[in-house]
């Protein structure tokens, strides 16, 4: 017999388990950048694609940097779940396991041309991503990372008067990164100094340093290099590719949904090609507003830079490799990958870059 109390209750009851089922879950997502850095409008993109995948049951919030710990700790905090997701480049973590740094930012290519288009070929579909997921249990951390972003190539950077040779550069107190790239500067006898990049203005402005690089026309622009120094050169090694990641808290990332992990991993995949699209377009106004409107000098690095960078990069590679099996074995697969797909990829580059070449000349 239908009893309009007991269906009632059961309905109620059935509302309550529907509603605990799909109800929201924020992932707050505490990043190493200001939330007005290009990083941050990407990973907005990211956030709204996620959102929209679940249905609007998860959502990112994204906190600014010093939100809850300082930039450094943001890895050790979301391990510990005290926040539930931090965004950087991988290869902060260098000092953590030194494979971080064939991941976040692998030093010249890591050593055989990769760019970071060809990279994506590598994580895709080379292996690169079951290593990557591999990462985080030999770092010993509670997180799932999801690549989201790759930049580069980055440019050599900014300096005061032309360098027409390695001469020339070792002469100048140097902004590199910290890490393997700034070790293999300091290889070549370049005086390379860390620092973050809101300090490289006022350093240079102080005369702490001569020059210096950080990353692109539009970053740089941003922290206002133009304003003191106008010779650019755009092509480098240090940093051909330069990626930065979500990394989530394991055990929230345990307690999503499938599909809310799902959608984690379509918009990453999105993510990586919207921000290559992104960059280049922003690089490109930002470099033409530059040179037309601030009186920057684009200039050619010398050669010798490149014979003596990717030695010593190699130096640096292999000496990683031969202390630690995983660093190793990502080495190898990237150099494996490399065997098969650069010699296509770089050949296949040359006649384009030639004809792009020619009609930045034209343009001059």
């Amino acid at each position: 017999m239908f009893n309009l109390k007991t269906a009632t209750a059961v309905a109620v009851a059935l509302s309550i388990t529907a509603t605990s089922a799909f109800a929201e879950k924020v992932l707050r997502v505490q990043s190493v950048l200001s939330n007005t850095s290009d990083e941050a409008v990407m990973l907005r993109e990211f956030g709204k694609d996620v959102a929209a995948l679940t249905g609007g049951s998860l959502k990112i919030e994204i906190l600014p940097a010093g939100a809850i710990v300082g930039p450094r700790d943001i890895m050790d905090a979301v391990d510990a779940g005290l926040v539930e997701g931090g965004f950087a480049w991988t290869h902060y973590w260098g000092g953590k396991h030194v494979a971080a740094n064939l991941f976040g930012a692998p030093i010249a290519g890591a050593g055989v041309g990769m760019d970071n288009i060809a990279f994506l070929s590598w994580f895709q579909y080379g292996g690169g991503k079951e290593l990557y997921d591999r990462l985080w249990t030999e770092m010993g951390v509670n997180v799932k990372g999801f690549m989201l972003q790759p930049v580069g190539p980055e440019a050599l950077g900014w300096f005061p008067k032309p360098i027409n040779s390695m001469d020339d550069f070792r002469k100048m107190r140097f902004r590199a990164p910290p890490g393997m790239v700034g070790a293999a500067y300091a290889e070549i006898g370049v005086p390379a100094v860390a620092m973050g990049g809101g300090d490289i203005l006022p350093a240079l402005e102080k005369g702490t340093i001569d020059a210096a690089e950080w990353c692109c026309p539009k970053p740089d622009s941003v922290f206002g290099f133009q304003k003191v120094l106008k010779h650019y050169y755009l092509q480098g090694l240090h940093q051909v590719v330069v990626n930065a990641d979500l990394y989530v808290n394991g055990d929230f990332y345990k307690g999503l949904t499938v599909t809310e992990q799902k959608a984690l991993e379509v918009s990453a995949n999105a993510s990586l090609i919207k921000s290559l699209s992104y960059r280049i377009y922003e690089n490109g106004k930002a470099l033409k507003d530059l040179t037309d409107n601030h009186g920057v000098i684009l200039e050619d690095t010398p050669a010798d830079y490149f014979t003596e960078y990717m030695a010593a990069a190699k130096k640096s590679l292999q000496a990683a490799s031969d202390s630690n099996a995983f660093f190793a074995e990502v080495w190898q697969s990237q150099k494996d990958f490399a065997d098969i797909a650069v010699p296509f990829w770089a050949g296949a580059q040359t006649s384009n870059a030639s004809l792009g070449r020619a009609h930045a000349d034209t343009l001059k």
